[in-house]
C-alpha cells in the first residue's frame, strides 16, 4: 500500500487578495497556494515558511493553523494529507530564485480564483479559501515545535 505524502500550504491574504503560484504539472499551467512536501528533520511550521520562500520569493510569518486535509488525486492515485496555515507575507525577497516548476505568483481574491477553478491544482485550492473564510484559525500551539526522535527513527 502506499504511503500517504505529508505536505503543507499557506494561505496568505493582503488587501482582500490571495497569493498564488501558477506552476506546471505535467503539461498542464495550475493555480495552487504556496505548498509542498516537508522534508526529513524539518517542522511542519518550517515546511511552510521555506515552501512559501521557495515558491513565491516572500518570507512568511506563520500566524495560524486552519486543519488537515486528504486528497488522493484521480491522475496519480497519490494520496496527500495537507497541513495549511495562514501567514503573512511583510518582506519580499526578489533575490530569490524560485522552484523550477513555478511559472509566476499572483494575487487573487476569491471571485477571480473562482473564475479560473478548472486550473486549480486540485479542489482542495478553493475549498481552503472558503475555510479560510468561514473556518476558525487555531494558535500554532497545537503543532509541536519540535522533531521528535527516538532510537530507531528519524523525522
Amino acid at each position: 500500500m502506499p504511503k500517504p505524502h505529508l505536505t503543507v500550504a499557506c494561505i496568505l491574504h493582503k488587501n482582500g487578495k490571495f497569493l498564488f503560484v501558477r506552476e506546471k504539472e505535467a503539461d498542464e499551467v495550475v493555480y495552487n497556494q504556496p505548498a509542498g512536501h516537508v522534508e526529513i528533520n524539518e517542522t511542519l511550521i518550517e515546511a511552510a515558511e521555506r515552501e512559501v520562500l521557495e515558491e513565491t520569493g516572500w518570507e512568511a510569518e506563520i500566524t495560524g493553523f486552519l486543519g488537515i486535509y486528504h486528497y488522493t488525486s484521480n491522475k496519480t492515485g497519490i494520496c496527500y494529507v495537507r497541513h495549511l496555515f495562514v501567514a503573512s507575507a511583510d518582506n519580499f525577497r526578489a533575490d530569490i530564485e524560485l522552484d523550477k516548476d513555478i511559472i509566476d505568483t499572483c494575487w487573487m481574491s476569491i471571485e477571480e480564483a473562482k473564475a479560473v477553478k478548472h486550473q486549480m491544482r486540485s479542489p482542495l485550492v478553493l475549498q481552503n479559501l472558503d475555510d479560510f473564510k468561514e473556518r476558525n484559525h487555531y494558535p500554532l500551539s497545537l503543532i509541536s515545535p519540535r522533531c521528535w526522535r527516538d532510537f530507531n527513527h528519524e523525522c
